[in-house]
């Protein structure tokens, strides 16, 4: 069955988000992700919604956090401090993100690309939420295009913390023990991090995705899970739920 590169990194994300467990999402991707493991294999799943919106139950896409949608048959209508708090005190297993820029240590940068703070070439959006959720929630996914221009060696600023420097950085920060990136989702294959050294790590190629095609995107040496997984296909049960139930207007579908 033919799929794209955006289902496939949906149905990614999808799957690595487990029945019973918490997630903090934001619209777009993350959002289609949740909605599609809540309907398929994670009916208890509890997602959280940055604007306040807790445990709903999405009946279409929402355009923006503070959709009413958010709050759809929800546990919990509240508020944004309300969410945060849940964050900082370990209620929250998952939170979405992705940047400009990333790392080896699956640092991130979304406030600024080149020159300076005060005089730079391109400003971004900056943290929002993303600082507070990286910091707190026990695992960040991380779904981002796979190129060069974001995959650096040196982040121009550091917005959201990874691992910072490496094993023992994000402790030494103040940061809590066993939280941090968990995977990395691309268009090109999906990623983690090695337990010991906390280096971005090449996990498993999507379909017809050479390694020499990840690393020449990549701009720093990756490091090889062993063994290299091929990453499955969509199947045609989360492609039909994807396409007929969670977006069905292609809103998100249509971008290849």
């Amino acid at each position: 069955m033919e799929y794209t590169a955006t289902e496939l990194m949906i149905c990614c994300a999808a799957r690595a988000l487990e029945d019973g467990k918490t997630a903090a999402i934001g619209t777009g991707l993350p959002c289609a992700a949740a909605m599609l493991a809540q309907r398929r294999h994670a009916p208890h799943l509890v997602i959280l919604f940055e604007a306040g919106g807790v445990a709903p139950h999405l009946p279409t896409m929402p355009v923006s956090v503070g959709d009413s949608t958010t709050i759809h048959r929800a546990v919990m209508a509240t508020s944004m401090a309300d969410v945060m708090q849940f964050c900082q005190r370990g209620l929250i297993d998952y939170t979405f993100l992705s940047g400009a820029q990333i790392d080896p240590y699956g640092n991130l940068n979304s406030t600024y690309i080149g020159g300076t703070h005060r005089r730079p070439q391109v400003r971004l959006p900056g943290s929002g939420g993303a600082n507070d959720l990286a910091s707190f929630c026990w695992r960040t996914l991380i779904i981002i295009k796979h190129d060069r221009r974001k995959f650096v060696p040196k982040l121009d600023f550091l917005t959201t913390p990874g691992y910072l420097t490496g094993p023992g950085a994000r402790e030494a920060a103040g940061l809590p023990p066993n939280t941090g990136p968990h995977r990395v989702i691309t268009d090109l294959a999906v990623l983690d991090f090695h337990p010991d050294t906390k280096r971005m790590r090449l996990r498993s190629l999507h379909p017809g995705v050479t390694l020499e095609q990840v690393q020449a995107a990549t701009g720093f040496e990756l490091q090889i899970h062993e063994p290299l997984l091929t990453t499955p296909p969509p199947t045609s049960e989360e492609l039909d739920i994807l396409r007929r139930e969670v977006d069905p207007h292609r809103y998100l579908l249509q971008r290849g």
